[in-house]
């Protein structure tokens, strides 16, 4: 067939078809006029060029692809150098991602400054906040009520399960020593720059998480005083994001990451889905010699919850 037939069926342009041919990727028959011949293995290059294009992998770096097309394969990504070529794809995705996700965190610091300077807050859109405050919580929060989801487990050990901690270690949750231990459980902490899901502030239970932190920093010493052995943060949420998070606020303690829902399974932890994401309903665990004493659920006000952990744990020395 002629280029003009071949760009056609492929749905690219003759130009592109010149191109491929000057790389090297697509290699033609020549006739005996000297005319180039294409034929269907032509057009299949072609296409997989085209396709891999709109993944965002430049024409030069399609060619393990179409070698594993002519090697015989049925698909052109079925072949080591394939995937090698997709990780590499993905890896400089994630460091452009991170890239400007750094830039849109200073931004978002340059802009909050310059609303605040002077002490004066200066929205864009007339009663729109620039920033939302995470520490604070609105006056008109729904109270989350109690389905029971958590009655089953006073009594309960802790399984034999490892999660990775803030300060790079992991810790074993069936392992955390004689004594008590509280393990507040939280849906997610809102980071300045980033995005809450829809509709966020009308789920019960969902807000919250930072005051919540907030509270158990604040009253840290006096929880170790009244008996806890220590204090851990837990959500699903990646240990990157939770690292950030405890260097913000300047947690004397470490937050674990569950962001397969391990404990969630191995208990039978309540859950809700949002936008697409499964994220814990927040509770708190007391733990005592690695069985579960105490369960506070729901939590409201969240703020207000590490105050009530140290008057239970002050109502009830060991």
């Amino acid at each position: 067939m002629q280029i003009s037939e071949l760009a056609r069926r492929a749905g690219v342009t003759t130009k592109a078809v010149r191109y491929y041919e000057s790389l090297g990727l697509i290699t033609p028959e020549r006739l005996a006029n000297g005319y180039r011949d294409y034929g269907e293995h032509d057009v299949r290059l072609t296409q997989e060029i085209r396709a891999l294009g709109s993944l965002g992998i430049p024409v030069e770096r399609t060619r393990p692809f179409l070698e594993c097309l002519t090697a015989g394969h049925r698909h052109a990504d079925e072949c080591p150098a394939s995937l090698a070529t997709y990780r590499d794809a993905i890896d400089e995705l994630t460091q452009r991602i991170e890239g400007l996700t750094a830039r849109r965190a200073v931004l978002v610091t340059h802009l909050h400054q310059a609303a605040h300077r002077g002490g004066r807050l200066s929205p864009v859109n007339e009663g729109e906040d620039l920033m939302t405050d995470y520490t604070s919580l609105p006056a008109d929060l729904p109270v989350p009520e109690d389905d029971g989801a958590a009655a089953h487990l006073p009594g309960t050990k802790l399984p034999r399960l490892e999660l990775p901690g803030t300060d790079g270690a992991t810790v074993r949750l069936d392992a955390l020593g004689a004594g008590r231990t509280v393990i507040y459980i939280y849906p997610l902490t809102g980071r300045p720059g980033v995005d809450l899901p829809d509709g966020w502030d009308s789920i019960p239970g969902a807000r919250g998480c930072t005051p919540e932190t907030c509270g158990f920093r604040d009253h840290y010493q006096d929880l170790l005083a009244a008996g806890a052995g220590g204090v851990f943060g837990l959500s699903s949420q990646e240990t990157d994001y939770q690292r950030e998070v405890a260097e913000r606020l300047h947690l004397p303690f470490q937050m674990l990451s569950d962001p397969a829902r391990s404990l969630a399974q191995e208990l039978g932890l309540p859950t809700f889905e949002t936008n697409g994401l499964t994220l814990y309903k927040r509770l708190t665990l007391i733990v005592r010699d690695g069985v579960i004493e105490h369960v506070f659920y729901p939590i409201f006000p969240p703020n207000e919850h590490a105050a009530q952990v140290l008057a239970w744990l002050r109502d009830n020395p060991r």
